[in-house]
């Protein structure tokens, strides 16, 4: 499954985005910044007097003999040097915690948007890449939102701080540092444009590889039944490869800083060194201050360097923020209107009415259905594979919304409700069965939120599992591993029956509730189900026939259209789709007869 998620955060400049990431989430948290900023500015200070206290040291102590310095100086560079190390560790543990913090608000944000994305949105978009978006790309984000912040802040405070003594002890020589950056800026704008790509191509390799690794973890049982260790470990090979090559390119781009800047910095101090000693040697200026300066663009080179490297290294962060904000502002289609209002539930009647509808720019699914499930009545969905009647099922939750025409419930358009009112009055089981990696009593319990252990028993016995669950070492307690791996087809269907029989609730869709299970546990199961669905609406999808013999009303549902509707018998008498679908299916089940057979 491919990475679908595009919006406009994928093209927003870099600019915008580092100014949303600071408006929104890092400003959250400005007096820890600005303390962070206060210990930054003493530490980028402690450098520059690391510079000031070297002309004493070298003048009056080395030069004058002057002993009085000597205690002056030991003591300046024991203070400096105590101060740096505090205000490292104040900035450091500030701005780590801020960093942290701020992930965790966008990870709980990402989670909460996606938590009500639409489920459409959910089947085109793999779930490895928005592991990856979640993981990998709120690591870089987090660079952005500190490391960068500390080194544009701290650094460039440390560079202004000693290219400002530079020109208090000889401005002519400062001069050079000056003529050397715009040629080092205008290198490190190139680097960064080509950074900002291939950090883009990590990210979208990184998403890759994990939604193959997700993808193969899942079909390991059908990698092994066929045979294909091999071919899968091949490919493996390959994602892996693809993506060590664009993770090389980035940071090869992002090194080539380095050639760069020291080659700058040689240069530099080289001029700085044959100015300086020529001057000292023709007694313009005292050793003390050239050893200063030397020591003043020794101590800024570092800062500089750092400067130069973390531009190349925040466009790893940006490509990061382009994909993270793109889920973000991810528009919901199904969600509540401005004016919804909760649903007022009378008797549990749902009509459709000229329900058209289709999966993005396919053809449609549905065109044109009406369809009426009176209340507390059985109705039936039946016909072959691809007709729509899952998708009719679909639409009663709201998990999808009507491309026209509308579908009331008790009267009242279900686009106009809450979705929380609706989803509350409706119990669903599916073919598709997911169990959470918990206990059986936390799937169970799922159900209903504060069910007492004798509600999750007696839901466990109405659907047929409890003598199962009573077997288990651990009993209710026993983890079933994720996707309710350690279970059963069969098993794994009980309890998510008995999940919804949990719920209660007066509307009941079931899409293939019973197709995983045996004979024995179906007709168990369908006992509990019936008694069930007394006074319920109920809408159940069955391909195998003998599980809705006895539905109030039957719909055989083709190519998007309800084309027969009526009781079992009726139906048998039409002698159209439904009988010949009848017939075909228990052609050689001796189990149940056939209805024409049976009139002979």
């Amino acid at each position: 499954m491919n990475d679908v998620v595009n919006d406009a955060s994928e093209n927003t400049a870099p600019g915008i985005l580092y100014r949303r990431l600071l408006r929104d989430y890092v400003s959250r948290y400005k007096w820890r910044l600005v303390l962070a900023i206060i210990f930054m500015v003493v530490s980028a200070l402690t450098a520059a007097a690391t510079a000031f206290v070297m002309k004493p040291i070298v003048d009056e102590v080395f030069f004058e003999k002057n002993a009085s310095y000597v205690l002056y100086t030991t003591a300046a560079v024991v203070v400096i040097f105590m101060l740096r190390g505090f205000a490292t560790y104040g900035q450091t543990i500030m701005m780590d915690w801020v960093g942290t913090r701020v992930i965790s608000d966008i990870q709980k944000d990402l989670f909460g948007k996606l938590v009500y994305a639409d489920l459409a949105w959910f089947h085109d978009t793999s779930a490895g890449s928005l592991i990856s978006r979640f993981v990998v790309d709120t690591t870089h984000l987090r660079n952005v939102a500190t490391q960068v912040l500390v080194v544009l802040t701290k650094d460039s405070l440390t560079a202004i701080f000693l290219i400002a003594s530079l020109f208090y002890y000889d401005w002519r020589m400062a001069l050079f540092i000056l003529i050397a950056l715009p040629p080092g800026a205008a290198a490190i704008r190139q680097l960064v444009k080509r950074a900002r790509k291939a950090f883009h191509t990590v990210l979208m390799q990184s998403a890759d590889f994990s939604a193959f690794l997700e993808e193969n973890f899942k079909g390991i049982r059908v990698v092994k039944a066929y045979g294909r260790e091999k071919q899968a470990k091949a490919l493996g090979d390959a994602v892996v490869e693809a993506r060590f090559a664009a993770q090389y390119k980035a940071l090869r781009i992002e090194a080539s800083s380095s050639p760069i800047v020291e080659t700058l910095a040689g240069i530099l101090i080289a001029c700085v060194i044959f100015y300086g000693a020529t001057n000292v040697i023709d007694g313009e200026t005292t050793p003390g201050t050239f050893f200063a300066f030397i020591t003043a663009v020794m101590l800024a080179y570092q800062p500089i360097k750092s400067v130069a490297k973390i531009f190349p290294r925040m466009q790893a962060g940006i490509a990061a923020a382009q994909r993270v904000f793109a889920l973000l502002d991810i528009v919901h289609k199904v969600e509540d209107k401005p004016d919804a209002v909760p649903l007022e539930f009378h008797s549990g009647k749902i009509e459709f009415r000229n329900v058209s509808f289709g999966y993005g720019q396919e053809e449609p699914v549905l065109k044109g259905i009406s369809l009426k499930l009176e209340a507390g009545k059985r109705v039936a969905l039946v016909g072959p594979s691809g007709g729509g009647k899952s998708t009719i099922l679909n639409l009663i939750p709201r998990f999808y919304d009507v491309q026209g025409g509308e579908v009331l419930l008790d009267g009242q358009d279900i686009r106009g409700v809450t979705l929380s009112s609706l989803r509350q009055e409706i119990a669903l089981v599916s073919q598709d069965v997911f169990l959470f990696d918990d206990t059986i009593t936390a799937n169970i319990a799922y159900g209903r939120e504060g069910a007492t252990e004798a509600e999750i028993i007696e839901a466990a016995k109405s659907a047929a599992v409890h003598d199962f669950i009573a077997t288990l070492p651990k009993g209710y307690d026993t983890i079933v591993g994720s996707d309710g791996v350690r279970l059963s087809g069969g098993q794994k269907q009980r309890i998510s029956i008995a999940r919804a029989m949990l719920k209660d609730a007066p509307i009941l869709l079931l899409d293939e509730a019973t197709s995983a299970l045996d004979i024995e546990s179906e007709r168990k199961v369908q006992l509990a189900l019936q008694h069930l669905m007394k006074g319920r609406t109920s809408l159940v999808i069955a391909h195998r026939l003998s599980t809705i013999l006895n539905a109030d009303s039957i719909n055989v549902v083709v190519d998007g259209a309800v084309v027969e509707t009526g009781t079992h018998d009726q139906l048998i008498e039409k002698n159209g789709v439904y009988a010949d679908l009848y017939n075909k299916q228990f052609a050689f089940d001796d189990s149940v007869t056939p209805f024409r057979e049976s009139k002979t």
